[in-house]
């Protein structure tokens, strides 16, 4: 594989959380949380569904996150819906990356935003 066929691959089906946080209000995708149940009460990125609650494609691209690095849940989740059809992308860097970007998240207790960690945000400008 060349690195351009590499490269080219990872765009189109990796994504960024700054795109991300872009595109869902304007309902350009459908944001999946593949985490457990203790995960998503404790914290999720408004307007994300859980990965249970995803109904049949629309259409729609959907994203799949989870923790962030460290962990590939969203990558098995994005490979099983990838084989049903779906078009989906990953989202690099999961909630840990969202949150430490200054994004909201919401819980049963409502929505909370904290400072953003000056070693992502501001956003590097890419």
């Amino acid at each position: 594989m060349k690195a351009t066929e590499f490269f080219e691959a990872r765009l189109a089906f990796q994504t960024d959380v700054a795109d991300v946080h872009t595109d869902l209000p304007l309902k350009k995708v459908r944001l999946v949380d593949t985490r457990g149940d203790h995960a998503w009460d404790q914290a999720h990125i408004p307007g994300a569904i859980r990965l249970a609650d995803l109904r049949a494609d629309d259409g729609t691209p959907v994203v799949t996150y989870c923790w962030g690095p460290g962990c590939n849940g969203a990558t098995k989740a994005a490979l099983a819906l990838a084989q049903r059809g779906y078009d989906v992308r990953e989202m690099i860097g999961g909630i840990e990356y969202w949150i430490r970007e200054g994004f909201p998240t919401a819980s049963k207790d409502g929505e909370s935003q904290r400072e953003p960690d000056p070693l992502t945000a501001p956003a590097c400008g890419c």
